[in-house]
Order: C-alpha cells, then sequence, then structure tokens
C-alpha cells in the first residue's frame, strides 16, 4: 500500500527524509547549478515538469510531444505562468542545452523539442531520489523493481506531473512556504535552511539551526544580497524566521508553523510519488524509448 500525505505528515521518522531531499538538492546545486535552478522556485519546477511530461506523454492525451506553442498552452491552461514566462523559460531551456530539437523531425511547421541526456539523467535522480526515501521508510523495494524494469521511470514522470499540478495541497501549502518557493531562487534557500535542522523538540515553537551566514548564501546560491535581504525580511515580519540574538552572531531560528508547512508539502509530493510508483511498478512487460540507457547513468549520478 502508498503512504498517504496524513500518514506521512505524523511519521516522525519523515524528518530525515525531509532532510535526505534538502541535503540531496544542495549536492545537485554543488554539480550544477544551472540545472539545480530549475528547482529553485515553484513555478519553474512545475514547467519543466510539464515539459518533461508532454515529451513523454501527458496522462489523457494520446500524442506524446513537446513543441513551443503546446508547452506555452499548456502552462497558461494550467495557470503554471503566463505566455510570456513560460515561451521566455523554453528558449532558457534551448540556450542553456536541457532541451534540444529532435532530429529528423518530418513536420516542418514545428520544432519538436526533446531533453538531452543531462536533463533525462537529472529527472531520473530526482525519481530515485523519492524511491529511496520511501523505501528507507517502510523497508521496501521500490528501488529494486525500478532496476528490473528501468523504464518504469518514464511512466511515472508524466501521472507524477499531473497530480502535482491536480494537487491544492501543492498549490497552496502555506503563507511562508509560498514566499520562498515562488521568489526566484527561494526554493533553495528554504531547502538550505530546512538542511540545517538537527532535530525537532515537540515542546517548542521555533526549531533552533544555528549560525548563518548570508554572505555565503549569496554565494553559494547567486542570490543578490538585497533579493536574499528582502526574503528573509519578509518571512521575520511573518513571524517564521529569526535570530536567537544579534543578528549574524547568534543562531537563526525557524518557526514551527513553517516546518510544518515544509513537512506538510513534502509529505503530499512524496505521497503522489509513492502511488504512481506502486500503481507503474505493478505494470509488467512495458518498454519505452530512453529506459535501458538512463538507468546506468543516472544511478552513478545519484551514488
Amino acid at each position: 500500500m502508498a503512504f498517504t500525505a496524513k500518514e506521512l505528515s505524523q511519521d516522525e521518522d519523515f524528518l530525515s527524509a525531509i532532510l535526505h531531499s534538502a541535503h540531496e538538492l544542495m549536492a545537485i546545486y554543488d554539480e550544477n547549478p544551472r540545472i539545480a535552478s530549475i528547482f529553485a522556485a515553484q513555478q519553474r519546477w512545475l514547467l519543466a515538469h510539464a515539459g518533461y511530461a508532454l515529451f513523454l506523454g501527458y496522462p489523457d492525451d494520446p500524442t506524446p510531444g513537446l513543441y513551443s506553442g503546446r508547452f506555452v498552452d499548456f502552462a497558461v491552461k494550467y495557470k503554471i505562468a503566463s505566455h510570456n514566462t513560460a515561451a521566455a523559460f523554453l528558449k532558457e531551456m534551448i540556450a542553456y542545452r536541457f532541451v534540444r530539437p529532435v532530429a529528423g523531425s518530418s513536420d516542418r511547421r514545428i520544432t519538436l523539442l526533446e531533453p538531452t541526456e543531462t536533463t533525462r539523467e537529472y529527472m531520473a535522480r530526482w525519481i530515485y531520489t523519492h524511491l529511496l526515501v520511501l523505501d528507507a521508510l517502510d523497508g521496501g523495494d521500490r528501488m529494486a523493481r525500478t532496476t528490473v524494469d528501468p523504464s518504469s521511470v518514464l511512466r511515472m514522470q508524466p501521472k507524477i506531473a499531473k497530480m502535482i499540478l491536480d494537487s491544492e495541497s501543492l498549490k497552496n501549502p502555506g503563507v511562508t512556504f509560498a514566499l520562498f518557493n515562488w521568489a526566484t531562487s527561494g526554493g533553495v534557500v528554504m531547502d538550505y535552511l530546512i538542511s540545517r535542522i538537527s532535530k525537532l523538540d515537540p515542546t517548542s515553537d521555533k526549531v533552533l539551526i544555528g549560525p548563518i551566514s548570508p554572505k555565503v548564501i549569496q554565494s553559494q546560491f547567486m542570490i543578490s544580497s538585497a533579493h536574499l535581504k528582502r526574503l528573509l525580511k519578509q518571512a521575520t515580519e511573518l513571524g517564521s524566521v529569526g535570530w536567537a540574538g544579534a543578528p549574524g552572531k547568534s543562531s537563526f531560528w525557524l518557526s514551527r508553523n513553517f516546518v510544518s508547512e515544509y513537512w506538510n508539502y513534502q509529505a503530499e509530493k512524496y505521497a503522489i510519488v509513492d502511488t504512481v510508483s506502486q500503481t507503474v511498478l505493478g505494470q509488467l512487460g512495458y518498454s519505452a524509448k530512453f529506459g535501458e540507457e538512463l538507468l546506468p547513468r543516472a544511478l552513478a549520478i545519484s551514488a
């Protein structure tokens, strides 16, 4: 049986999963800041999943295919981004060589696009990370079954994307979470702050994470000083973060409500991945393009 979001949100062991996810993003950012920046804000993360799902075949849509007009229309329809923002995002993905024109396309009216090897590897790694965490929580064998059927990750992603886009909980995770996750690079700052948690005191409304250095955050995640100050100031005004003593010289804290918003968001996301994985891994005899080539390289990245 797949985990429910409620079960995960009430499971104290899920804290280790949250911290694992946060540390994983930090590792990806060190390896490839550009691709990690896609996951550093909610809008960009949703656009990336949408584009990948369109390429593989979005559920209930029998024709796979990613091209500019379709991607932009999809983003507007599902209220992910405006026409101009979606178009600019896709141009950026092409410029950074995360997607490329499909060689030998027979339709000259449109330019079909496909994810590059780098994009495929990191999307697979995103799924593998979630499966490994879920396995750690219940001693399951999701990752082992995925290894037996490498193409399964390609069947999972479109279904995961659809459930994410349909989830009201993920669209409205809470005021502080939304503040960080919709701001440019705010998501990665939030993951960094969460990754600093070592333990939770159930009797305290504040979670101390030790001293932090705004200068280090600015340098590591390529965020301007003004932008970071504005983000932390807004979070402070919400009562969600703050210094235990002198700013910059004492321990930094996160409010219990802020951590709960993050916890509940992750619980919903992991429950979606688990639901999809249990469905897909129960289906046998399926082969998909890129499946055999993706697994070895993605596993090498995850190691």
